[in-house]
């Protein structure tokens, strides 16, 4: 094997490990890193400039499918997730993923890492302010199934598995911290499934030429880092009862934004 494929596969699982790592503490699925990472990546490999950003996505979608399954089982395992919510929110999940996807298609790739870049900028800044969500009450079945949609359809252009916003969304509906993070972790299987098979049949013309990949999804990449990250999710999900998630949250904020700048540099 080729010195620079080895090295590739390295950092490819580096990536899945703070993927998992962060899955299980934060709920948020990872991909707000395996994004802008596989993009750097991908760059120095030299990969097809107009699909690197959609390649990213693809794949991280691709990954947190393994890595939520992780997370979900060993909150599942602490009774962490409201399953009843999971079930009322899928349907509107499914159907926003799938057309993110298809809009992300659409796009080309400087306005796809503009509405990234905006988007990595506000997670940092709304885990920076730590305002807690108001408590609400019991949330109508239509209500749930149209934040359904626009979570997954956000995910998808983003990449990610929604933590970001379904956890605030949960502790709106009275859900606890512990629980809201769990929720988030089982919500992620959905919105990264449809999502996947949204950029793997949206990009099967584009990328038929590129080798080890499937339509937007780079092979070698998920391997490595679905089968890291389905290591350190359990990990993240221990220490989240354990460590000041609080403080983490802030850490993990300063980095967004630290990539967000990166990203919008190679904008300018």
């Amino acid at each position: 094997m080729p010195h620079d494929m080895i090295v590739s596969l390295v950092l490819y699982a580096a990536v899945g490990a703070c993927a998992g790592m962060l899955a299980g503490l934060l709920g948020v699925g990872g991909g707000l890193i395996i994004v802008p990472m596989l993009s750097f990546l991908f760059a120095s490999q030299h990969l097809p400039a107009g699909a690197i950003l959609h390649l990213a996505l693809g794949t991280s979608l691709a990954s947190i499918i393994f890595t939520s399954l992780s997370s979900m089982r060993a909150h599942h395992l602490r009774g962490a997730v409201e399953w009843r919510m999971v079930g009322r929110i899928t349907p509107g999940i499914l159907a926003g993923s799938l057309f993110g996807a298809w809009v992300a298609a659409q796009l080309s790739t400087r306005l796809l890492k503009w509405f990234f870049v905006c988007f990595l900028f506000y997670v940092a800044f709304r885990m920076l302010r730590s305002a807690a969500p108001k408590a609400g009450t019991t949330v109508a079945h239509g209500v749930v199934l149209a934040v359904g949609g626009v979570i997954g359809c956000v995910s998808s252009l983003v990449g990610i598995g929604g933590g970001t916003m379904s956890v605030p969304f949960m502790l709106r509906c009275n859900v606890s911290i512990h629980s809201a993070i769990g929720t988030s972790a089982a919500i992620g299987f959905p919105i990264a499934v449809a999502g996947a098979v949204g950029y793997l049949w949206n990009g099967l013309a584009a990328t038929r030429t590129l080798p080890y990949s499937v339509g937007y999804i780079y092979v070698p990449a998920l391997i490595c880092i679905s089968l890291v990250s389905m290591m350190t999710a359990p990990v993240g999900a221990r220490l989240a009862h354990s460590l000041p998630v609080s403080r983490l949250k802030k850490i993990f904020a300063a980095l967004l934004i630290v990539l967000g700048i990166k990203m919008l540099v190679s904008l300018m």
